[in-house]
């Protein structure tokens, strides 16, 4: 296995940023120190004006495999995913099959080991009739990232709406539960009292479709059955600013049993975006008035909000052209989070080692991810260096299987200049070396 020296470079890890070498040898990270001289056969790269960051680790993607692959799969969003220096993810249930029982789930892990460039876990997937086989996921709490349950915006028979079986999970389940959290009957009121004021929806209404209170109602549930049985509660995609008084920032992360995680997209984008972006911007749980943005800025620098993701979903050009009724919900994000982060860097908004912490140290703490997400000396080597340079989102370099993006013509101030996973140069200056495939993440949950 090759041995790599990043010489000079600014190594961003830990709340701090500071000038200085790393060593990579066996995949892991060997030595970090100010320089460093090797007798090692490594090859030498020059780190000189670039930054050195902890790979990024998206707790929240769809990949749409198996079932679904006309719109993506591993392979493809996992590729993506390098080229924008995520080098670990956390997929969801909601394939074709869903991921209901543990055959299903092995047989992604499968598809995973020989497909994926970045490391990988999935999510156990919940139904009104298969808590058995959720409840076996037990059994594998340290190679497991967890279990979904969506409690609202569910397709098939994916919502668990139940409040016995939802006991029944929360009381017994030794995993971390993430849940995505809209009121379904709530949700069902709203459409229908649109549906008899106008002849047509259009885009603009899905936040009043999907508005405050059906996401409000659907996190206070799930953080009262969490408070009930002292389950471990992951809230994802948080949206609106009524949510956020159910958060805290007193205790650090890792002591925390309920936690959160906002999207990208909803720190980027609001409801006045409807008017040029219309269905490219529909996604649940809905992006919602400016108001909401601009808490959810203030809940992420004050730590009530814990991580950053992208709830990357992608869906075909055509599926997204379809009447707002029946246009597909989701956007294909993976590639460019951490580039949309670094520009509002640029801007001042929030720092870089804030953006590192979000998107690479939370997430390692959170889920409990063994040797991952920091730059610590024994750890894997899963980094990303980036450089000022400018570049814009053109249909060219999308990546996506999809091949779209809602951010089309957006300009970052940086990009990413090389990828590393298990110490394994996956991705350097545009081009991919795919020998070496990701490995299963492992949790430290004793």
């Amino acid at each position: 296995m090759k041995g790599y020296l990043i010489k000079n470079t600014t190594i961003v890890n830990e709340g701090a940023s500071v000038n200085g070498d790393v060593l990579i040898l066996n995949g892991r990270i060997e030595k970090i120190a100010a320089s460093i001289n090797t007798h090692h056969n490594v090859i030498e790269i020059d780190g000189t004006g670039q930054f050195l960051l902890p790979g990024v680790i998206d707790d929240q993607v769809h990949f749409r495999e198996p079932g679904l692959t006309h719109k993506a799969n591993i392979y493809t969003e996992a590729k993506a995913a390098v080229a924008g220096g995520v080098t670990s993810f956390m997929e969801m249930p909601n394939t074709n099959p869903p991921t209901f029982t543990q055959e299903l789930l092995e047989a992604k892990y499968t598809i995973g080991s020989q497909n994926s460039l970045a490391n990988y876990s999935f999510f156990m997937g919940t139904s009104q009739e298969n808590i058995e086989e959720v409840l076996k996921t037990n059994q594998k709490k340290n190679d497991v990232c967890g279990i979904k349950i969506f409690m609202g915006s569910s397709t098939g028979n994916l919502l668990v709406d139940n409040p016995i079986i939802l006991e029944n999970i929360f009381s017994k389940s030794e995993l971390l539960i993430a849940t995505h959290c809209e009121e379904e009957s709530i949700i069902k009121k709203n459409k229908a009292a649109l549906e008899a004021a106008k002849a047509n929806l259009e885009p603009s209404d899905h936040p009043i479709i999907r508005n405050e209170e059906a996401c409000f109602e659907s996190s206070w549930k799930a953080i009262q059955l969490a408070q009930k049985f002292d389950t471990r509660l992951h809230i994802l995609h948080i949206s609106t600013a009524k949510e956020l008084q159910l958060f805290s920032n007193l205790r650090p992360l890792k002591d925390k049993r309920i936690t959160s995680e906002v999207c990208v997209h909803h720190l980027h984008f609001t409801s006045n975006d409807y008017a040029t972006l219309g269905n490219l911007i529909k996604c649940n749980p809905a992006i919602k008035a400016p108001e909401n943005k601009k808490a959810l800025w203030e809940a992420l620098l004050d730590d009530r909000l814990d991580i950053i993701a992208t709830d990357h979903a992608p869906h075909t050009w055509e599926e997204k052209q379809e009447a707002y009724i029946h246009a597909h919900a989701g956007l294909p994000l993976v590639q460019h989070a951490l580039m949309l982060m670094l520009k509002y860097v640029n801007e001042g908004k929030i720092s870089m080692e804030k953006v590192v912490e979000k998107m690479s140290h939370a997430v390692a703490t959170c889920f409990q991810i063994k040797e991952r997400g920091f730059i610590r000396e024994g750890y894997f080597a899963d980094l990303v260096l980036i450089k000022e340079n400018p570049y814009t989102i053109t249909k060219e370099n999308i990546l996506y299987k999809c091949g779209w993006s809602p951010l089309l013509g957006t300009s970052f101030p940086f990009q990413v200049e090389s990828t590393f996973v298990n110490g394994n140069l996956v991705y350097h200056q545009g081009s991919f070396n795919e020998e070496t495939k990701g490995s299963r993440l492992q949790f430290d949950r004793g």
